[in-house]
């Protein structure tokens, strides 16, 4: 899962994820293209939304998103095309370019529709992400 600073958007997103499938067969991370929040959690909006529906993210600490990330995940899901753009360029091989995709592309086929930031938003925003991430994460787990 990748967003932009890793600490509203993809922290939900792994929490979500991760209550939805078995993390002993899959695993789950979620990083930002940004470097700007490395080691700091999740912003207070997202733990409190994550809260309200029981997932704990509060243990999670921003990451940078690396090549690396390419050998280690078989799918990589970003927050919306800006975040595409960005993990694409890193991409090497026309494999890791395959991994690439718009988590809401699951709920949204090839509409190509961005989870909005919530960061410069009031709480309510927070929420509506929680609500996109829930549903795209609902039908990734159902693959699992």
């Amino acid at each position: 899962m990748v967003c932009l600073g890793n600490i509203c958007r993809s922290p939900l997103a792994e929490g979500i994820l991760k209550s939805k499938i078995d993390t002993s067969k899959v695993h789950v991370d979620s990083a930002g293209t940004g470097h700007w929040h490395v080691g700091d959690t999740p912003d207070k909006r997202s733990i409190a939304v994550g809260k309200k529906y029981n997932i704990d993210i509060t243990q999670q600490r921003g990451r940078q998103f690396n090549v690396k990330d390419f050998d280690e995940f078989d799918l990589i899901y970003v927050m919306d095309n800006s975040n595409k753009d960005d993990v694409l360029a890193l991409a090497k091989t026309d494999a890791h370019r395959q991994k690439v995709k718009l988590i809401l592309d699951e709920i949204f086929p090839d509409e190509n529709v961005d989870v909005p930031d919530p960061y410069f938003g009031g709480d309510s925003g927070f929420e509506n992400v929680y609500k996109m991430l829930d549903e795209a994460c609902t039908q990734i787990a159902q693959r699992f």
